[in-house]
């Protein structure tokens, strides 16, 4: 394989990779914007994920296409996620409990229920059946297959549409928290939620929409793993993803544009642990270690991002209008 069509590979495969953390870290930059802690990113992109694999399933044996029974069930992913996210909504606004005992809750909650219920809908089987999915995008222009050109096809055409909408939410996110009056409030009661309290603004419901918000993107996420490269629902379907997706949302500074580039990271570190096992040094290396990469990087990113990343100044405070 010459290195222009390793390169391209190695590109499209980082941002099939990215898209998941992409959505993921998108959810939880909301949610912490608006000064609550998420650490249930990867409980809500495993619900997302199930919603998708059963609902796409049922939708096919229904008689829909993949490409139809995909768009409805990352409609019901995003509908399933905005839904549980109300749990840690209630617990970490209403109830003031621990916000970090309260995302660590919802995964634990994820990962049990959705098993469960996957067991009970397909008798006893531990994932979905295998659905069709979203298809990469492979047009046509006078009589040319764009996907197919070196490079420049397998770079900047030839993608699953759940990328280039990822991309697309990435730039609305952006507008709209930095661009935007309602972007504005939802920071405001982030960083100062008494004040933005005695300006009007309605703190409690910033914070419920915020985190309804960050439980449908990170839904989104999971359900685009199952729609895409997977094809299925299992237990191990997103396998540590909300985390990573969280370290993207810390290194990028809770920016859309730098959450975009810290998931384009860690979506090439997953990238180059599948390819480096094509070369024939990589069998000295016990695939344990290639395996453990993408989570190594987190830690070390992390570690790195210690100190030089400002969280909201709020974040992880519960409100109080007494206390002022």
């Amino acid at each position: 394989m010459d290195f222009i069509t390793l390169s391209g590979q190695l590109i499209n495969t980082t941002l099939v990779f990215a898209t998941a953390l992409v959505f993921a870290a998108l959810g939880g930059i909301f949610s912490e914007r608006s000064g609550v802690t998420n650490l249930g990113i990867e409980g809500f992109m495993i619900f997302g994920a199930f919603a998708a694999g059963v609902t796409a399933h049922y939708a096919q044996d229904a008689g829909m296409s993949g490409g139809a029974a995909a768009v409805i069930g990352l409609i019901a992913a995003a509908v399933f996620g905005l839904i549980v996210s109300l749990i840690h909504a209630v617990a970490s606004i209403t109830f003031k409990a621990d916000q970090i005992i309260s995302g660590i809750v919802i995964n634990f909650l994820a990962a049990g229920s959705t098993l469960y219920m996957v067991k009970l809908l397909f008798d006893g089987s531990g994932e979905t059946p295998l659905i069709l999915g979203f298809e990469k995008w492979d047009p046509t222009l006078f009589g040319i297959k764009l996907a197919e050109i070196p490079f420049f096809g397998s770079v900047f055409i030839n993608h699953y549409p759940t990328t280039f909408l990822a991309i697309l939410f990435v730039i609305i996110a952006y507008y709209f928290l930095y661009k935007t009056p309602y972007g504005l409030r939802l920071r405001s009661v982030g960083e100062h939620p008494s004040a933005a309290d005695t300006m009007g603004i309605n703190v409690t419901k910033y914070r419920y929409v915020a985190v309804m918000i960050s439980g449908a993107l990170a839904a989104i996420g999971g359900a685009t793993l199952t729609l895409t490269t997977t094809g299925v629902f299992s237990h191990n379907t997103i396998s540590g993803q909300g985390y990573i997706a969280i370290a993207a949302m810390i290194f990028g500074k809770w920016n859309p544009i730098g959450a975009f580039g810290a998931a384009l990271f860690f979506g090439l570190s997953q990238a180059v642990r599948n390819y480096i096992q094509i070369f024939e040094w990589s069998q000295a290396i016990p695939q344990e270690i290639i395996f453990m990469l993408p989570y190594v990087l987190t830690i070390v990113v992390l570690v790195a991002a210690v100190g030089r990343s400002s969280a909201p100044a709020a974040l992880g405070q519960p409100y109080d209008p007494g206390k002022r």
